[in-house]
């Protein structure tokens, strides 16, 4: 944990105290701008899965706060004033309980959410709606397949008997649930060399992924792209772009929206 940032008024009387939902690189970003700023005080909170995650500057929260009506309770308790959801695109209980509880509770509500990936002309995409569906395209073609997934994620291909999977995550468990499979523990950003290089030494012939968007891993993209591959998108969840939270796609929208006095 790290010490609070020093409080004062932001807009008129009204003290502004930010809540990020963070873990991932534009969650850690805003932090850094924001510990930039006089007279904020603001909390980051992640999720506690990954080991060793990178701390941000200023407060943070590690952990989950039991659904819905704990987050608006935890945003009772601390004075929260206004929350940014930076979480991942795929992060759908936090999404949805921020909604949530920002309604029960009234206060603001931001998304930052970083842009999807769009297919060009030259990609070869399968675009699927979620994990399942992504499984069964796995099923009927088997092969040497890449899977860049978190561990929640695996139990959908369980079944599968036809396929060697390659599987890269942050923090590997002693087991996964699949029949046929190596991994390798790395975190991005990765370069589109040591991608090509990948795919090469373990004889890849079929990429799935989820739209995450951002640069740090896009270059799966670009080498699944030079080489031809098939890439298995899976799509967002409809809550990554929820009607009740206006979305930015960037830290300085953020930091204006902050320096407006957020609403």
């Amino acid at each position: 944990m790290t010490a609070m940032a020093t409080w004062s008024p932001v807009r008129g009387s009204r003290k502004m105290r930010i809540l990020i939902l963070g873990g991932t690189e534009e969650g850690f970003q805003l932090a850094e701008r924001l510990a930039e700023l006089p007279g904020l005080e603001f909390i980051s909170s992640l999720a506690g899965r990954t080991k060793e995650p990178r701390m941000p500057r200023g407060a943070v929260r590690l952990g989950g706060f039991g659904g819905p009506e704990g987050l608006a309770h935890y945003l009772r308790e601390e004075r929260i004033t206004h929350i940014i959801n930076a979480a991942h695109p795929f992060a759908e209980h936090i999404s949805a309980n921020a909604v949530a509880a920002a309604e029960a509770v009234g206060i603001p509500l931001l998304r930052l959410l970083r842009p999807a990936w769009t297919a060009r002309h030259d990609d070869h995409w399968v675009t699927v709606p979620d994990v399942a569906e992504a499984a069964e395209l796995c099923r009927r073609v088997g092969g040497r397949i890449l899977l860049t997934l978190g561990s929640s994620d695996l139990e959908a291909f369980a079944h599968i008997h036809n396929a060697h999977f390659v599987v890269r995550m942050i923090d590997v468990p002693e087991r996964l649930p699949l029949r046929d499979y190596r991994t390798i523990a790395a975190r991005g950003p990765f370069s589109l060399q040591g991608e090509l290089r990948l795919l090469a030494e373990h004889h890849i012939s079929l990429i799935v992924t989820k739209n995450s968007g951002g640069d740090a891993t896009f270059a799966k993209i670009e080498a699944a792209r030079k080489t031809g591959l098939p890439v298995v998108m899976i799509e967002r969840p409809p809550i990554a772009l929820d009607p009740r939270s206006p979305v930015v796609a960037t830290v300085e929208d953020v930091i204006a929206w902050v320096q407006r006095g957020a609403g």
